[in-house]
């Protein structure tokens, strides 16, 4: 497992920050073979194991005010719903098309990223290759409801709110896009594109959150994380050499990002990139954060091994 290079990294919101991206990004391409041990717990961690026979394989989180964490199983088409006392249930269900054919994973549906509006409705990323690919509107205890298209060819993976206007930016990993949509009218447009959210062989853009008058992206491929100024100022790199990163979330002025295949979760911040949780914490295939004050929750996939579940744990 390669560990988090320990190097001189400025807070992701000082205004200087830009400036030494070039040599931090250098720093830890550097310091990328140097194995390190995770951080010492800061609490006990808890670890809800979920199904995968039941196909409870968790791909994102939306946290609930009462400390649930609403979940998307990737293959299943089923939301999930982990209370805080650790019951799993599922909440809703979006149609498996039995044509479905999901680009380069081959299957009938993928369910991406998940968000959760103020006024309680969640909204979902499909994949299925057909045109019930999109954005879907849940309310549990309801159908679920496509809200607006999305390119067949696409794989759509993370997703986004924007507090402002009430659109939600979709990550296509496969289409070197991050899409403005809005659940309203159902318009979409191409609101982010290029090379910094381009794949090199299988995904790039990803994780996105909207934090601090910029849409942030991160690009597993090419493990970055990018910053999009919403006034639509050019994008840039502002940390690099993450290994494959996939979700990631804010907490004060740090990152806390999910490095997929490599079963680690690290933090990004003035102290370098530090991996605080790891394989002997109970991870398997990260591919989602969620930080609610210092309760940090991760969700495993187990793509690749391991048994799905829902860690919780304390940050610092």
């Amino acid at each position: 497992m390669r560990g988090g290079p320990t190097v001189d990294v400025p807070s992701l919101l000082d205004p200087e920050f830009p400036l030494r991206i070039k040599q931090i990004g250098a720093a830890l391409a550097a310091a990328a073979v140097v194995l390190t041990v995770a951080a010492p717990a800061q609490a006990a961690s808890r670890i809800i194991p979920l199904d995968l026979a039941a196909g409870q394989q968790p791909e994102n989180i939306a946290l609930e005010p009462d400390g649930s964490a609403d979940l998307t199983f990737a293959y299943s088409g089923e939301i999930g719903r982990v209370t805080p006392c650790g019951q799993v249930g599922v909440i809703a269900r979006i149609p498996v098309p039995a044509d479905g054919d999901v680009p380069v994973v081959h299957r009938k549906l993928f369910l991406g990223g998940i968000v959760r509006a103020p006024g309680g409705n969640l909204y979902v990323a499909v994949s299925t290759g057909t045109v019930a690919t999109g954005l879907y509107r849940v309310r549990p205890g309801t159908t679920p409801v496509q809200v607006a298209a999305l390119p067949p060819t696409g794989f759509q993976n993370g997703v986004a709110l924007d507090p402002a206007s009430g659109d939600v930016f979709v990550a296509d990993s496969f289409g070197s896009v991050v899409r403005r949509v809005s659940p309203r009218t159902g318009r979409v447009t191409d609101w982010a594109t290029g090379e910094l959210l381009a794949p090199v062989s299988g995904f790039g853009a990803n994780g996105v959150k909207v934090h601090d008058g910029a849409l942030w992206v991160s690009n597993l491929d090419r493990g970055t994380l990018v910053r999009f100024p919403l006034t639509g100022a050019p994008g840039r790199v502002v940390a690099s050499g993450l290994g494959p990163v996939d979700d990631f979330a804010f907490h004060g002025a740090d990152v806390v990002a999910a490095i997929n295949q490599e079963n680690r979760v690290v933090t990004v911040g003035h102290d370098g990139v530090r991996t605080v949780l790891s394989i002997s914490d109970g991870l398997a295939n990260p591919t989602s954060v969620a930080v609610r004050g210092d309760t940090l929750y991760v969700a495993d996939s187990a793509y690749f091994g391991g048994t799905p579940n829902l860690l919780r744990a304390r940050l610092k």
